[in-house]
């Protein structure tokens, strides 16, 4: 009997490759750099210009997430491809630094203010379905319309009633600096400190001076606006005040958070929800599952906050997605100290990742764990809660994750309750992560009315 076809995924390395096929296919994807053994293993180690390990044992993750956090702060390469961007904003920043903005901003994505922003999102799903209802029955890219949703999203939650933002112009500028960014150096392989010139950074210097500009000019004409109704992100952020020090952020701290959400807020949904809609045209079984949960509930309205509860299945969906097509497919720390982990001496200066797009797919952490079941996520308690990090995990867990998610859910159940969509043969996405795990070639499905 003939296994059921699986989902794509990215062919994982069964050799070892030298320095330069490593920075070479690194480029290309981060991910074809996991070794296959990876999804086996509860560890693997090596040395490519510097000492490595690659972690997927539950346990030892904790350790490094969160029981010696200080000792496992992220690593330089991550750090320098992002700072120009972003600063020393919560994302980048460790010690005293991060912990004071956490503490600032952790009000803000309160489940209260989340709820408040949800309409935002109710009205952005609604948008979609007009684009997609316009486009008649010809092929979509769903990854670029639910790009174009998502920043719809967090440019309304961050820029409400500030006509005066060119939101076209952040967002290209956003594209173009993570088209760049991302790109890893062989500088940064190998370890030279970050004063020596990258040549991706200096490309990408436009777009980060533009998007740093365009924020700046928002948040010094909300500071002399005031709110405009319910509080938005930017209002939240500029009357945030840590507890403990009554420290606020000045205009700079604001503007490197502010585009820290901005980028992570909308790219890592809209690639949530470009993989779900992927997997729905994969598996018309499931699809036909949500879409009967989603027209009992909504009865012919978009979703909003008050029926995320209610949407279990279309929540298993996304986190399925999330398991096998992490938008952070790879977090990386480097070791300060002397430890042991999973019985492996660490020195200092040791890389050591979380590959969470092989922990997704890991042989002793999931059964089956390269086909599409959302019925695993039925019973949350049922999974070991360092075997699924989507959004990390420990005192640095992502700060929108319950934003992310609550977004994801709304305007995944707006979709499949209005809309039966079928992939277009032939046109199966690529994973490619080069800062966060795209479908390259897009998701390309038709739609025709529910």
């Amino acid at each position: 009997m003939s296994q059921p076809p699986l989902p794509v995924r990215v062919p994982l390395v069964t050799q070892p490759w030298g320095i330069l096929k490593s920075l070479q296919m690194a480029r290309r994807n981060i991910l074809s750099i996991i070794p296959a053994i990876a999804t086996k293993q509860p560890m693997v180690s090596g040395k490519t210009g510097k000492r490595w390990h690659m972690v997927m044992d539950p346990t030892a993750i904790r350790e490094v997430l969160q029981d010696r956090l200080d000792n496992y702060p992220k690593a330089m390469v991550v750090k320098n491809l992002l700072k120009p961007a972003i600063g020393e904003s919560l994302f980048i920043a460790e010690g005293a630094h991060w912990r004071w903005q956490r503490r600032t901003a952790a009000p803000v994505f309160s489940a209260r203010n989340m709820l408040n922003l949800s309409p935002i999102m109710t009205a952005a799903a609604e948008r979609s379905c007009d684009r997609i209802t316009t486009a008649g029955p010809r092929a979509i890219n769903m990854a670029d319309e639910m790009v174009t949703t998502t920043f719809d999203v967090i440019s309304d939650v961050t820029f409400s009633g500030d006509d005066s933002i060119d939101r076209d112009a952040v967002h290209v500028a956003i594209e173009d600096y993570i088209a760049q960014a991302g790109k890893i150096s062989l500088f940064d392989i190998l370890g030279f400190p970050d004063w020596v010139p990258r040549p991706d950074r200096i490309v990408s210097g436009k777009a980060v001076r533009q998007m740093k500009r365009l924020a700046d000019t928002a948040i010094e004409a909300r500071a002399k606006r005031g709110s405009n109704g319910t509080p938005d992100l930017l209002d939240l952020l500029l009357e945030g005040v840590d507890p403990k020090t009554k420290r606020q952020m000045n205009t700079a701290e604001l503007r490197d958070n502010l585009l820290t959400f901005i980028v992570a807020g909308h790219e890592t949904t809209a690639l949530t929800l470009s993989w779900s809609l992927y997997l729905m045209g994969f598996d018309q079984a499931a699809q036909d599952k949500a879409r009967a949960e989603t027209q009992s509930v909504l009865q012919g309205r978009a979703a909003t906050g008050d029926d995320v509860e209610h949407l279990p299945f279309i929540r298993q969906i996304i986190d399925e997605a999330l398991r096998l097509y992490p938008p952070a497919g790879m977090l990386s720390r480097t070791a300060q100290v002397h430890d042991t982990l999973g019985g492996r001496e660490i020195i200092p200066g040791d890389t050591v990742m979380i590959p969470i797009y092989a922990l997704g797919r890991h042989e002793q952490l999931w059964d089956d764990p390269d086909a599409f079941k959302p019925e695993r996520f039925a019973d949350r308690k049922s999974i070991d809660r360092y075997a699924y990090l989507p959004f990390g995990d420990g005192p640095r867990i992502c700060i929108g994750a319950s934003f992310a998610l609550q977004e994801a859910v709304i305007i995944l159940a707006t979709l499949l309750s209005r809309f039966k969509f079928t992939a277009v043969a032939g046109k199966n996405p690529e994973p490619v992560m080069i800062l966060t795990l795209r479908p390259e070639g897009g998701v390309w499905l038709t739609a025709e009315p529910a």
